[in-house]
């Protein structure tokens, strides 16, 4: 048996507290499936006195994240204390200068220093992990280094924040609107500390980028993401699109194409058919397609103290086992400088508007659109008891420009009484 796996352990919320509890309960499986015992020997929280449901006794305890990640008795730095600077960059990069692998969760922190992180771990000889930074439970980190080595990949499909989903399942299955149901899953504990985080896809696109570098052998390019949030989704958006055939997702695509690397994490329809349009509350779903392999999906919760703990434990099992991986799949100074697309590839877009009810109204919606190259594929305009006329349009393929153009067009037609909804239509 080898020396035991010793770790240091920041954060002392729902998931470091699951990782607690996986070592006590799984000691001897982990044990015998690594080939050493993995044991804690010292942890750090904001707070010492907190009750946290399980005792800490047996550990040493450091007030200073940075003192932990350094501890002679610490082989595995594990920070899940989050945030994009401040203490986590500063006690990753202090582990990692006194030669500890890294174990984190901190998508937002990769998202933004991924790349000076990579390089500098690489540089020393020491891993830096990060499964349970992207999608929960999923493994798709270890398909995408590890399983799909092989594949050359065309795209990055996936629904990757369940608060999101739970959000806009919820006003499906309940008929309530946007700010009723952001209430009551802000009630529950569902969004961060800061709710724009999720509902405005920024977690969601910390997570995109991270995939995205791993499949293009790209740096993150966080900011190369093109970034819209679920606010301005409605219940009539969403009875609307179901009576259409389709769903509302928040999804994120990441695809490589003749203009460069597109990225972007909006709210998509999704044909109603597709199993991504079938994710309820807070499951999580990544579709990944690569040259040899084609369409694999990976499905799974997407956040939580069992699934996050054990994609935890997982990074710090094959640390155990001796394997050591690129941080982005290949070594990080080979990785190239994402060529921002330029825009993005045609599609179907969804569009619904309210338009003043006189004859004539839709003719000049639908000639502003044929005259900026924008050919409809179904129209339709629903009853109404007032002086506006609600109409949805489902647009063939065509540009984001030429789309645009078409809705700055429409503001001289007098007919328009406000900003249309615009979403696209993913294939998926």
């Amino acid at each position: 048996m080898n020396a035991p796996l010793r770790l240091g352990i920041a954060g002392l919320g729902t998931v470091g507290i699951g990782v607690v509890k996986i070592i006590r309960q799984h000691a001897a499986m982990l044990s015998a499936r690594t080939g050493r015992d993995v044991s804690i020997s010292a942890i750090s929280a904001r707070s010492r006195d907190k009750d946290r449901g399980v005792s800490l006794s047996a550990y040493a305890w450091e007030d200073d994240p940075v003192a932990l990640a350094t501890r002679d008795d610490v082989d595995v730095y594990v920070e899940l204390m989050g945030g994009t600077d401040g203490p986590a960059k500063a006690s990753v990069e202090a582990a990692i200068k006194a030669g500890k692998d890294v174990v984190t969760a901190n998508k937002a922190m990769l998202a933004i220093h991924g790349q000076a992180l990579a390089e500098a771990a690489e540089a020393a000889g020491v891993s830096l992990r990060y499964e349970a930074a992207v999608a929960g439970g999923i493994p798709v980190v270890k398909a995408l280094t590890e399983g799909l080595a092989g594949n050359e990949i065309n795209r990055i499909v996936g629904v990757m924040n369940g608060s999101c989903n739970y959000i806009l399942t919820r006003m499906e299955s309940a008929g309530l609107t946007y700010a009723e149901v952001f209430a009551e899953a802000d009630a529950l504990g569902y969004l961060e500390a800061d709710p724009q985080l999720d509902v405005g896809g920024i977690d969601a696109a910390h997570k995109l980028a991270l995939l995205s570098a791993i499949a293009f052998g790209t740096q993150p390019d966080f900011d190369g993401i093109a970034l819209e949030g679920i606010e301005r989704v409605s219940i009539d958006d969403i009875r609307h699109a179901d009576d259409m055939g389709y769903k509302i997702k928040l999804l994120g695509v990441a695809q490589r194409t003749g203009r460069g690397l597109e990225q972007r994490m909006m709210p998509c329809l999704v044909p109603g058919t597709s199993p991504i349009a079938q994710l309820q509350g807070g499951t999580n779903m990544v579709v990944i397609e690569g040259d040899a392999v084609e369409q694999i999906a990976l499905r799974g919760p997407g956040a939580g103290e069992g699934p996050t703990a054990s994609a935890v434990m997982g990074d710090v099992c094959d640390i155990a086992r001796g394997l050591r991986l690129p941080v982005f799949g290949q070594p990080a100074t080979s990785l190239e400088k994402a060529a921002r697309a330029a825009a993005t590839l045609p599609a179907p877009y969804y569009l619904r508007m309210a338009l003043a009810d006189k004859p004539g109204a839709l003719a000049k919606i639908a000639t502003v659109l044929g005259d900026a190259g924008v050919s409809i594929d179904r129209m339709r305009q629903y009853e109404h008891e007032d002086a506006s006329a609600p109409v949805l349009i489902v647009t063939h393929k065509t540009t984001r420009a030429d789309l645009d153009a078409a809705i700055k067009s429409m503001s001289d037609t007098s007919v328009l009484l406000s900003d249309p909804v615009v979403l696209r239509i993913e294939t998926v």
